[in-house]
């Protein structure tokens, strides 16, 4: 589909591909990624000829079409409405649509048998080109990534750039080209649409090559991986989670071999340094160490993988309740956000709040930190509790004459330089770089210096705003582990589902114009609310603790059932469990195997079949293991 051999391209005396290569095949689903400035997008200008290569080639077939989202349409504006927008991705069918138009007019004065074959010919074209359902799937693709039906007549120009985004990956979706490229396609959706997204990529009957931050969607959607590093290209053949282990492992071989290469080398020196003072051995020893000159080296394994090494404090603990919500109803014009709604925030909680863009999450958001009055009903924040606001607006806030270190000094003037330092190492400030002044930094480093900042508050309460926007994979880590290691309370909205996963313990949606939660990470959410869409009857909501509610008593057990007969029954049904999981996880792999034929992305009505069974038999996997994981808790809560 297209070859890349031999592929160098540099940037100054930068070479930031050199003879790199690699081969795309049609159907495959790729996961371009490595570290910023690796030159991601510029490979993807490179295959759609916006950038020449210094050297080497790329060959591809001239009818190839090929569809590329990049982050130069943000730009793009038009005062035609965004179906018109949409739709002239058909551009064939919208040139046979005039010239039907045209005819039809003619007819009304010169009905001649010409004009009528002419218009014969014409209305076939357009019937095969599937031309009369056009507007249909325009719609469909619209609504997918969060239009409403009124939006679609509004004019593209009175969109924000993220929403004006979102129609021309509309118009390149429609356009069905033979190969997608996309950079960073979720940067600009909620999880609705990037959910949307996912389903339609994995049906998608071509090629696509995805640059993106969200590893969450990346396992979801690839099934290639290919890492640009040190100007060559990798390919793995499985997703983001595959990548991670197979590199892992490589790495793990890679550092044997040097281990083993590095001795080698020792010893041979040792023996070149014996023999070269002996002019019988003189010979030997020159021998020696041309051989070792022309020894290829292993490269010692580089850490990729930066690390917090910083620990949260903060002067003193808050109370039991954080926050309290009582009969809040807050309105716009257009809409209502809650409705006398209640929620409580305890001490250690870890909420990541979900939902649709538009549904009120950054509001609520507001009205937690004090930043939002404008409603009805109490908002109390509780006793001895700081709190520390992070939005995305506080970019703006960070002071441009000064550098990354001293707009941490001028915040947080307890800490001491050293510790700043090592702060702004974690978040990937190293060296001089603490030294760049704020004006100079991309919106990704502002972002990070922000979060730093919010990070150093004497505060036991966090309000984080789409923290992972303008985050490459690297700095979401950083975010996960330092939010891990936090040991106060906070929430969260994020449309990066792998970070929300790994940092909150329960889950707030907006449903109904009320807060509503589950108790539980959001993979859990994730399984639990597939379950709930897909059998509204048998999923009931979660549960909703009322405030100060106390919990049930455990049914008191019958005085015959002793602790030894509970734990033979539990470890009974845990037992059974386990098979169950033995046998979901085996039928997960035989279809994950299936998936993994070529041949099966040439029939889309089969693929679509086996990828719906793939997903529910992962509902009911993961479903089974959440109850095989609150049985063990019982189990060893009677071992105690």
């Amino acid at each position: 589909m297209i070859a890349i051999n031999n592929l160098t391209f540099e940037i100054g005396a930068r070479a930031l591909y050199d003879e790199a290569n690699w081969h795309i095949k049609p159907g495959e689903k790729i996961g371009l990624i490595g570290a910023n400035g690796t030159g991601k997008t510029t490979l993807l200008k490179i295959i759609v000829g916006d950038y020449s290569p210094t050297s080497g080639t790329i060959s591809m077939a001239k009818d190839l079409a090929i569809g590329y989202l990049n982050q130069d349409l943000l730009s793009y504006s038009s005062d035609k409405n965004i179906l018109h927008v949409a739709m002239e991705a058909f551009e064939r069918q919208n040139q046979l649509h005039d010239e039907i138009e045209n005819l039809l007019q003619k007819l009304e004065t010169d009905y001649t048998e010409d004009l009528l074959h002419k218009l014969s010919d014409k209305q076939h074209e357009f019937e095969i080109l599937d031309g009369y359902n056009i507007e249909y799937k325009a719609h469909e693709i619209l609504a997918g990534l969060g239009f409403s039906e009124p939006d679609t007549h509004r004019k593209l120009s009175e969109f924000s750039g993220g929403w004006r985004m979102r129609v021309m990956l509309a118009k390149i979706l429609l356009q069905a080209p033979d190969i997608l490229l996309l950079d960073e396609p979720t940067n600009h959706l909620d999880l609705p649409s990037i959910q949307w997204l996912e389903e339609y990529l994995k049906a998608f009957d071509g090629a696509v090559i995805i640059v993106s931050h969200d590893r969450w969607f990346l396992d979801k959607v690839i099934n290639r991986t290919v890492e640009t590093r040190k100007g060559k290209l990798t390919v793995y053949a499985g997703n983001y989670s595959f990548y991670l282990e197979e590199k892992a492992q490589r790495e793990e071989i890679q550092k044997g071999e040097y281990k083993n290469q590095q001795s080698k080398i020792k010893q041979e020196e040792r023996l070149i340094e014996r023999f070269r003072a002996k002019a019988s051995k003189a010979k030997m020893a020159q021998s020696r160490i041309k051989a070792l000159d022309r020894l290829e080296r292993v490269d010692d394994v580089d850490d990729d993988n930066p690390s917090v090494n910083f620990s949260f404090r903060f002067s003193k603990q808050s109370g039991r309740h954080v926050v309290t919500m009582e009969d809040i109803t807050k309105k716009y014009p257009a809409i209502d956000i809650v409705t006398h709604a209640e929620a409580i925030i305890e001490k250690g909680d870890k909420i990541a709040l979900i939902g649709a863009n538009g549904k009120g999450k950054s509001t609520l958001l507001r009205i937690i930190a004090g930043a939002d009055k404008d409603f009805t009903g109490k908002c109390e924040t509780g006793h001895n509790v700081t709190q520390t606001f992070f939005a995305q607006h506080q970019l703006e806030a960070l002071h441009l004459e000064n550098n990354a270190l001293q707009e941490l000094q001028s915040f947080a003037p307890r800490h001491t330089e050293t510790e700043l330092r090592t702060i702004l190492g974690s978040f990937l400030f190293t060296g001089d770089d603490v030294f760049k002044k704020i004006k100079v930094l991309s919106g990704g480093e502002k972002s990070r210096v922000a979060l730093a900042k919010a990070l150093t508050a004497d505060a036991n309460f966090l309000v984080l705003d789409e923290p992972t926007n303008h985050l490459d994979i690297a700095s979401v880590n950083i975010l996960v582990q330092a939010l891990q290691q936090f040991e106060g309370t906070l929430i969260v909205v994020s449309h990066d589902r792998y970070f929300l996963d790994n940092v909150a313990n329960k889950i707030w949606f907006i449903e109904d114009q009320k807060i509503k939660q589950y108790p539980g990470t959001y993979a859990e959410f994730d399984v639990w609310y597939a379950k709930r869409k897909l059998e509204p009857k048998a999923a009931a909501p979660a549960p909703q603790p009322k405030k100060e509610e106390k919990k049930e008593a455990a049914p008191v057990k019958h005085h015959s059932e002793n602790k030894f007969q509970q734990l033979k029954k539990l470890n009974q049904d845990l037992a059974k469990m386990e098979e169950q999981i033995a046998d979901l996880e085996r039928t997960v792999k035989q279809l994950e195997a299936q998936l993994g034929d070529e041949k099966l992305y040439s029939n889309p009505a089969k693929l679509k079949e086996l990828n719906t069974n793939y997903e529910l038999k992962k509902l009911d996997l993961g479903h089974v293991q959440l109850k095989w994981e609150t049985l063990a808790e019982q189990i060893m809560e009677l071992e105690a």
